[in-house]
């Protein structure tokens, strides 16, 4: 599918501007600038009771002006005016559906066993894609193709979509990710080729919020991860995000990965010294970052 342009979607609500309610990506040519055809990213957007944020998720998506996108919207029986607003879009996705699942890693892993995609990222209801992403992604994966993971910079969002915060996009390694955990760049702004989800395998559906850093475990131990130098996403912070419901899962979860990969095997010293090495190593690299967002190097997209 042809990302739709801003004047085929539906108007914004009133009083809604910027990106992505009256703004839109550049619309790219039907070729990339070598001529070969844009890869085809498939994204899959899983939804549950967040009328507040959906459409704007929606949106941020579909105005990406990419030429071969597949998107994919799994709600898990929304009751609060979400599937509302999924049918008034519905004729841009490529796939959707609104009934109860058996959670949030289950719905997204459905979502990927119909991805035709050959790279891969999920945008969770209360998050968003920046504009020129997909476009980005693309671009980088075409020219790098040992490359199986990608990470990029990002932003931390309020409720109002107010920016609260830049993060630099650390880059992960296995080690890094074992010792340290998945800090230093945020879900959104994260992609994967589907021939690496092949070869290391779909979410595991029995955990409630680290699925993500599991594969991303899985990803950095057998395939080979980066860096992109700029802004893919925004990642929201909200009183009902998991990020601020379910902490205690989280490090409970955390603890029982690094468990299951092996962290078991180092002495504890050598656990101690690890986490302050990749500690300082993420603080050096986030005090530059900072450093040039203060100098007025770094230019942090507005909304």
């Amino acid at each position: 599918m042809r990302s739709p342009s801003l004047s085929e979607l539906p108007p914004p609500p009133p009083g809604k501007t910027g990106w992505p309610w009256t703004k839109e990506s550049v619309r790219l040519p039907d070729t990339m600038p070598d001529n070969r055809p844009w890869p085809r990213i498939t994204i899959v957007t899983p939804s549950y009771n967040q009328v507040q944020f959906i459409e704007e998720t929606l949106r941020s998506v579909l105005l990406q002006g990419y030429p071969n996108l597949e998107y994919i919207v799994m709600d898990g029986g929304s009751s609060d005016g979400s599937v509302e607003i999924l049918k008034r879009y519905s004729h841009y996705f490529d796939y959707w559906v609104s009934r109860k699942d058996e959670g949030h890693a289950a719905a997204i892993r459905s979502g990927f066993d119909r991805a035709t995609g050959i790279i891969l990222g999920f945008v969770n209801s209360d998050d968003i894609l920046l504009p020129n992403a997909l476009r980005t992604v693309a671009l980088f994966f075409s020219k790098h193709p040992s490359i199986d993971l990608v990470v990029g910079k990002s932003l931390i969002i309020g409720p109002n979509s107010e920016i609260l915060r830049a993060v630099c996009g650390y880059p992960p390694t296995f080690y890094s990710l074992l010792f340290w955990g998945s800090g230093g760049f945020t879900q959104p702004a994260s992609f994967w080729s589907k021939d690496a989800l092949q070869t290391v395998g779909m979410f595991d559906t029995s955990l409630r919020f680290a699925f993500d850093y599991d594969l991303y475990l899985r990803l950095t131990r057998y395939r080979t991860a980066r860096r992109i130098n700029a802004y893919l996403a925004a990642f929201r912070v909200h009183p009902k995000s998991k990020t601020s419901t379910l902490q205690d899962v989280k490090r409970e979860e955390d603890t029982c990965l690094q468990k299951r990969y092996g962290i078991e095997h180092f002495p504890p010293l050598v656990c101690r010294i690890a986490w302050y090495y990749y500690q300082a190593r993420y603080l050096l690299f986030a005090g530059f970052f900072r450093l040039r967002v203060l100098l007025k190097l770094e230019h942090i997209p507005d909304l």
